[in-house]
């Protein structure tokens, strides 16, 4: 490949996701001029393109879709309003001095340089060998996402009976594309005293899916026969002592980390705990003219919030190139007792964070579990957290306590606290 030609734009989109669609969209309407989304896949969309269930699109588009028409319609709609989108489309390092990155695509090798930056990379699953569980490498073991797209995508036919690791949301989508693939669910098992998800979920779906739910309980080993070269059960370490299960497919859904390796790369500040880039409440990483929004930031939040964040990174990269950089008070935000991270993680004061909210993410399972912001000795913020804390269950915390923060009292302290 060659080098082709420089590009150049006012904002490049990096995702093309329901965040990176949305803020491409959206900074269009906001007469942002020429707008070019990169997206590594062959189509856009995101991870809902390859889930069929419904429950996308209610708080962005106020329409009920599933997965995929809800990956169609986003991009359509990215495409209407005049966005350049660019599918197999990698980039793969960044350009020195302004923003802007070298990107590979069928196109050949070129140089895209930009005013402003968004990157919505997303999240994807930590797989099997990134959660130490030993044994041999046979088939039937699967991510949620390597299972959908195996079954919806490729229609191959996976197992008859799985074991389904994990316990949060993403989690009951296996359960839905198992029961359309015909496979029986033995078992859920997750290392939390709970299930993660909302009380809703596993409620509804077990009108249709009954299983036991194993909490407390660890995967240690996977067994195979190795003639064949297929999974043949999972050893689990529960309460009571080592339990085998039978089984032909396993899925490894949730334990959520960040698609950061370009935010990394672009010398940005990351937040240690959620491994995502640092954002201030109007999405602005520590690098100028870039910013950074949906499931990169708050590793693992639903499409239609990260479709809801790419509204307002939009309004924000705007306002940047109508206005530069701007001065404004920080204040940063600890998390406390209780609390893995929060995002954004800097107030920019005079500015609120999407939708009105903060993201907390528990450290812990704490039931009851009381919310609390402190900055100095001052008491800003105690209020319940409705039916708990636990990991894996993204805790929302309203913004209104933002006005209460003195932009030079020091650094405002989240915490999840018993009481």
């Amino acid at each position: 490949m060659t080098n082709l030609r420089d590009v150049f734009a006012d904002v490049v989109v990096v995702g093309g996701g329901p965040a990176g669609l949305t803020a491409a969209r959206e900074l269009l309407r906001n007469d942002v001029e020429r707008v070019i989304v990169l997206e590594r896949e062959t189509e856009c969309g995101g991870i809902p393109r390859h889930c069929l269930h419904p429950g996308y699109g209610l708080r962005d588009l106020r329409r009920p879709l599933n997965g995929p028409d809800y990956a169609r319609r986003l991009t359509e709609l990215a495409v209407k309003a005049g966005a350049e989108v660019r599918t197999e489309a990698t980039a793969t390092h960044w350009l020195p001095g302004g923003p802007g990155f070298s990107v590979t695509s069928p196109r050949g090798i070129e140089s895209v340089h930009a005013k402003a930056v968004v990157l919505a990379t997303g999240a994807r699953e930590r797989p099997r060998s990134a959660r130490w569980v030993p044994g041999d490498r046979p088939a039937g073991i699967y991510t949620t996402g390597q299972l959908q797209q195996a079954v919806h995508l490729h229609g191959q036919k996976v197992g008859t009976r799985a074991v389904i690791v994990g316990a949060e949301l993403v989690s009951f989508s296996a359960v839905l594309t198992l029961a359309h693939a015909g496979v029986e669910v033995v078992a859920m098992v997750t290392d939390q005293p709970r299930v993660q998800t909302y009380p809703i979920v596993p409620r509804a779906l077990g009108l249709r899916h009954r299983f036991p739910v194993f909490t407390e309980t660890q995967v240690v080993g996977v067994v195979s026969d190795r003639s064949a070269g297929r999974l043949t059960g999972v050893d689990l370490q529960t309460n009571s002592g080592l339990l085998h299960l039978g089984c032909d497919t396993v899925v490894f859904t949730g334990d959520w980390i960040p698609d950061h390796e370009l935010a990394r790369f672009g010398d940005i500040d990351m937040d240690a705990g959620s491994l995502g880039p640092v954002v201030d409440t109007s999405l602005r990483t520590s690098r100028p003219g870039v910013f950074a929004a949906g499931n990169l930031v708050h590793p693992v939040e639903t499409a239609d919030l990260c479709a809801l964040d790419g509204r307002a990174v939009a309004v924000s990269v705007a306002e940047f190139l109508r206005n530069g950089p701007g001065e404004a008070d920080v204040v940063d935000i600890v998390p406390g007792d209780g609390v893995k991270w929060i995002a954004p993680g800097i107030i920019r004061m005079g500015t609120s964070p999407p939708h009105g909210r903060f993201t907390v993410w528990p450290a812990k399972a704490q039931t009851p579990a009381w919310l609390e912001v402190r900055q100095g000795d001052s008491s800003i913020l105690h209020r319940k957290v409705l039916d708990g804390a636990v990991p894996g269950r993204p805790v929302a915390l309203r913004a209104g306590w933002q006005s209460a923060v003195d932009p030079a009292g020091g650094p405002v302290h989240v915490s999840v606290v018993p009481d």
